[in-house]
């Protein structure tokens, strides 16, 4: 009989804390979890609760103080080319034109002129901006900046797309406008999301499984699949009856 593939990420024990002996703090943890491959994972809680800390160590950017973090049945030893990165704010390089910031990672790890051109016009369309690719970043609104950096961040074809508050600066209307990119984006590229908000309405829309964290130090409190996803309206009733147990369950965690 076949082995089962590993979990596209998994979180055994882990805990992170800061601080000397004397004034040492517990930020995150103990947290388990598994988290399958197409999996669009939302975490969800309180101000302070280290949705973003968690975040942080799947992507490599630190060690866990405790546990152990897989990916794809590996152990993360820091960041890699499996694993795209969207934070809150853009951060693209103004200097450089919209389809040159996306062949960025690509060009300094020597993909070919001709693959990195193919590649970035393919997911400038796939984002919506075809028609912007020889733009500066200062030329596009902050919706179309931020649909910049998710292609930027699919270039090197990560099977693991982890997004930071993306959406958090952004007016609402642009911030539904891309909430329904994302999904389709998601849908589309089969990757494995794993995504951060302080908004419940966010979690609920895009989620196929919710995950809140109690106040510091973050525990998961909350493990929720979502309903079968459709093209239908934010208030059907299966998404709100899910939005008052997820709302209940942050209230719960913030006191």
């Amino acid at each position: 009989m076949a082995e089962s593939s590993p979990p596209a990420v998994e979180l055994s024990g882990v805990s992170l804390s800061y601080g000397g002996r004397r004034d040492r703090v517990l930020a995150l943890g103990p947290v388990d979890a598994r988290i399958e491959a197409g999996e669009f994972v939302v975490i969800v809680g309180p101000s302070g609760c280290g949705k973003s800390t968690l975040l942080r160590l799947v992507a490599g950017f630190a060690p866990p103080s405790e546990g152990t973090v897989h990916v794809d049945g590996a152990p993360v030893a820091g960041p890699g080319p499996d694993r795209g990165v969207v934070f809150q704010q853009p951060r693209l390089f103004p200097w450089l034109s919209v389809r040159r910031n996306v062949e960025f990672g690509l060009r300094t790890t020597g993909v070919p002129r001709a693959e990195r051109r193919a590649r970035s016009a393919g997911l400038l369309e796939l984002v919506g901006l075809g028609d912007s690719a020889a733009r500066r970043p200062y030329e596009l609104s902050g919706g179309m900046q931020q649909r910049a950096a998710i292609a930027r961040a699919l270039a090197p074809d990560p099977a693991i797309l982890l997004m930071d508050e993306p959406f958090a600066a952004l007016d609402a209307l642009t911030r539904e406008r891309l909430q329904e990119e994302i999904r389709r984006i998601w849908q589309a590229t089969g990757k494995t999301v794993l995504f951060v908000t302080h908004s419940v309405d966010e979690a609920v829309f895009l989620g196929t499984r919710i995950l809140v964290l109690s106040r510091r130090p973050g525990r998961i409190v909350l493990d929720r699949s979502a309903p079968p996803r459709s093209a239908g309206p934010r208030t059907r009733p299966s998404s709100l009856a899910l939005r008052e147990e997820v709302a209940a369950a942050v209230r719960d965690a913030a006191a």
